[in-house]
């Protein structure tokens, strides 16, 4: 087997940590982002402005800042770090900043969907006869969708590229690997890691376009 297809490998199973680290953060920061919406929105003004404060600072903060805290901060501040010392503890560190991370951001993108649905629509789930959760989901919810899968797309698009600030706490993913071959004089497997990334991009692009096209009977 050549050198060239030895890097190849090498490069695929590094990427195989971004495609975990994409779809973990996605599995649990689409929920949880729809959990702090509802606490942004809430009436309990105490809850809200905690919440929008949480917010406001995780959004105003570097990924790559918050990585690094979330990994060392217990640590530092004289408290026994949760992570195990092994790969599998970076790995866990980095997920739990992710999903932080992008909770927020897909808590707001929420909230704006929610928010745009006319109250009209509520008045007349109401006046139906519906509950408020038949209203939620059978009225509100199908037209969130909606309106939100573009800006949603967008930041499940940014996801894929953000996954490479992993290694900032050594998680060997594909960036990392890449680089190692370039402290030896190779340069093409740092470039050669964009297709990675493009062909990930290019299949996310194309199942938003067609998601965006069923949903097309909502105009």
């Amino acid at each position: 087997m050549g050198e060239a297809a030895v890097i190849w490998g090498r490069l695929t199973s590094a990427f195989l940590l971004n495609c975990k680290l994409f779809g973990l953060t996605l599995l649990f920061a689409l929920p949880l982002g729809l959990v702090i919406a509802f606490g942004s929105m809430s009436r309990f003004a105490p809850l809200r402005g905690a919440v929008k404060t949480f917010v406001w600072i995780i959004r105003g903060t570097p990924l790559m800042l918050q990585i690094i805290v979330i990994f060392l901060g217990p640590g530092l501040l004289g408290f026994k770090t949760p992570w195990p010392s092994n790969s599998s503890g970076r790995m866990m560190a980095a997920v739990v900043a992710f999903v932080i991370n992008y909770a927020c951001y897909f808590s707001e993108i929420y909230r704006g969907g929610i928010e745009s649905v006319p109250k009209g629509q509520t008045e007349a789930g109401q006046v139906l006869g519906m509950t408020k959760s038949q209203i939620f989901f059978k009225v509100t919810l199908l037209q969130v969708i909606k309106r939100i899968l573009p800006p949603m797309g967008n930041e499940i698009i940014t996801l894929v590229k953000d996954t490479s600030l992993a290694n900032v706490i050594s998680n060997k993913e594909i960036i990392m690997m890449a680089k190692e071959y370039s402290a030896k004089g190779l340069i093409w497997p740092l470039f050669s890691t964009s297709i990675f990334f493009l062909v990930f991009v290019g299949v996310l692009t194309v199942l938003f376009g067609w998601a965006e096209k069923k949903l097309d009977y909502f105009r």
